[in-house]
């Protein structure tokens, strides 16, 4: 299927590893340019190269990349990236909003700088990118914003208080956005992985061994079982529903949370 991507520009947020890079990595691959963004040059120039390399592996042509190296969390951050990102590689088409995720803890532990910090990490990162690029969109008659949430959007996670309620903010503006250019051929959606591969993951699943005082392989025994699929997705899998969405076979499909997460969600909705 020809997902109408070649030529189009992506900026992919939070892009040196993970989720992101494996977004960045299938845009790449459907022939968009695209910016990758993260805080360490270092690990943007070996996410860089991991990709040219993976697409030179497949016979592909050389990537059109950018790399943008900035905060996302601080006050000018997003709008620097976007920035950087368009005098590199032209007006954007696509956004993909994505960040490392706030600190863990429970509800009745967490203080203010945590909350504050989640919400500039979080959801105000989001939004501030969003508005960096949704005008030129509307202008130009086309363009896809993808919010990369969690499945903590739809049930909450236990002691990830702060991404649940955060996350779910961005969820709202998200939904409000898109009935706003819905009309300017734009469309706004929010992607929910579940368990998925990624060190971050690996991170979680570690700090609760630890409180816990069991085993690693025990907490990831037990997650697996409560999903359907029997086994955590993989950051490629995730990538291509995100990638999806961003294409012009998706066209009619705005306001959504599309869960990422072999089945774990139990809602109907």
């Amino acid at each position: 299927m020809d997902l109408g991507l070649s030529g189009k520009v992506a900026a992919v947020a939070a892009s040196s590893s993970g989720l992101g890079k494996a977004v960045a990595l299938a845009l790449a691959r459907e022939g968009a340019s695209v910016a990758l963004c993260s805080r360490s040059p270092e690990r943007l120039d070996a996410a860089l190269e991991d990709i040219r390399s993976r697409l030179a592996a497949e016979g592909g042509g050389e990537p059109v990349l950018a790399a943008v190296c900035a905060d996302l969390g601080s006050e000018d951050g997003p709008v620097e990236f976007v920035s950087a990102a368009e005098e590199a590689l032209g007006p954007i088409d696509i956004l993909i909003a994505n960040n490392g995720g706030p600190p863990p803890g429970d509800a009745s532990g967490l203080g203010d700088e945590a909350w504050k910090l989640g919400f500039e990490t979080t959801f105000r990162s989001s939004q501030k990118l969003a508005d960096a690029v949704v005008v030129g969109m509307r202008q130009r008659q086309w363009g896809r914003i993808v919010f990369i949430t969690s499945t903590s959007v739809k049930q909450p996670i236990a002691g990830l208080t702060i991404s649940t309620a955060m996350r779910s903010a961005v969820v709202g503006f998200a939904k409000a956005l898109s009935d706003e250019v819905a009309a300017d051929g734009v469309t706004v959606n929010t992607a929910a992985p579940g368990s998925t591969a990624t060190a971050r993951l690996e991170s979680i699943f570690s700090k609760r061994a630890e409180a816990a005082g069991v085993p690693l392989d025990d907490i990831k025994a037990g997650a697996r079982e409560i999903i359907p699929a029997g086994r955590f997705g993989q950051p490629e899998e995730f990538a291509a529903a995100v990638v999806f969405l961003c294409s012009e076979a998706a066209s009619y499909i705005t306001g959504i949370v599309l869960p990422v997460d072999g089945g774990l969600v139990r809602s109907l909705t």
